[in-house]
């Protein structure tokens, strides 16, 4: 039996509903502060193995939702998946992050290759089928990708740095090479989104992690064109496909970035003021955040404090309660509990 999508709060909002009591998921809610994922981890070997590991994989999905009863699942995996895919060699070391074959130069993008290699990417489509068999019906099965300028730099400088000053310094010198690996990264990432769709995703989120580091002309250029071509061609095939973009750091760029991407919803960091989202964005848009996780971790008065603050900024809109970037991994378990109990208890209970 297929279960209307309408039942599940989180594309009510999506399709510009206001949801009395809004749906709450979390970025990163599958990770290290869960000790049911840390068990897992403990018995493969590498990040990367438990990404392509679609039976794990979809038991890390799974794991917030019994635990918290979130709105959203969200796909574990990684927005790296895509260059490698596209033939870059890529590892990760524990307590570095991923690792990369730098591509230092304009001459490196010959080795890489024009098309992305499904083939690679099948335990991932394997790992959502799997989801989507015991995904609650009122929950919503999240899929996602990396904006193609935040995957870019970490192709060009092989890891994470402070600032992606590695791609940044590669834009001003090589921006003609820096066009082509960003087509590269469109096409890339549409095929792997709109394979994702197919396999049964409801929605996807597009993270454009290092979009605040670009200036206003930059902006434009490599965050704000490349993924409105992005979700131009996945609606082209899949009209009506639903998407949010999150441009983090965009700040007042936001403005510019919701009139030309057309994303169902705008993902917001904690950095963005409430009064200048509640007014020039959410009336446009449905908006999706933006707690501090940093707040998270703090836990008690503090927490209830910014919990409140967002819902009685949004709570009269299309709003989906996120954070404003990752649940960070020090992060306790009641925090999210807590959370999760003050954002359900509705505007009269608090």
């Amino acid at each position: 039996m297929t279960v209307r999508p309408e039942i599940k709060p989180l594309l009510r909002v999506l399709a510009g509903e206001h949801e009395a009591i809004p749906p709450i998921w979390l970025m990163r809610q599958a990770g290290r502060y869960l000790p049911e994922y840390r068990k897992i981890r403990e018995q493969v070997g590498s990040f990367l193995d438990l990404c392509f590991d679609a039976k794990r994989a979809a038991e890390i999905t799974l794991q917030p939702v019994r635990r918290f009863a979130f709105d959203a699942a969200i796909l574990f995996s990684d927005i790296l998946v895509v260059p490698y895919a596209l033939g870059q060699k890529m590892w990760f070391e524990d307590g570095e992050g991923p690792k990369l074959d730098a591509l230092a130069s304009p001459s490196a993008l010959k080795t890489l290759r024009r098309k992305i290699d499904q083939a690679r990417l099948e335990p991932v489509y394997e790992a959502i089928g799997r989801v989507k068999q015991d995904l609650p019906p009122a929950v919503a099965l999240l899929g996602f990708c990396g904006a193609p300028w935040t995957v870019a730099t970490y192709m060009i400088a092989g890891y994470g740095t402070i600032d992606q000053l590695p791609a940044r310094l590669f834009a001003y010198r090589h921006p003609q090479a820096l066009a082509q690996l960003i087509d590269v990264l469109v096409e890339a990432s549409v095929d792997y989104l709109i394979r994702q769709f197919a396999a049964g995703v409801d929605a996807v989120q597009i993270f454009d992690t290092w979009a605040g580091v670009l200036p206003a002309n930059e902006f434009r250029k490599w965050c704000i064109e490349p993924c409105a071509r992005m979700i131009a061609a996945v609606r082209k095939r899949i009209p009506g496909a639903k998407i949010i973009g999150f441009p983090r750091g965009a700040a007042t760029q936001l403005e510019r970035y919701i009139e030309a991407v057309a994303v169902d919803a705008v993902g917001l960091d904690w950095t963005v003021e409430l009064a200048f989202a509640r007014e020039r964005i959410q009336k446009r848009r449905p908006i999706q955040g933006n707690l501090d996780p940093l707040a998270l971790v703090g836990g008690g008065a503090a927490l209830d404090r910014s919990i409140d603050a967002i819902l009685d900024a949004f709570g009269q809109g299309p709003f989906i309660f996120n954070l404003g970037h990752g649940v960070l991994p020090d992060t306790p378990v009641a925090h999210v509990e807590r959370l999760v109990s003050r954002v359900r208890r509705g505007p009269a209970r608090r």
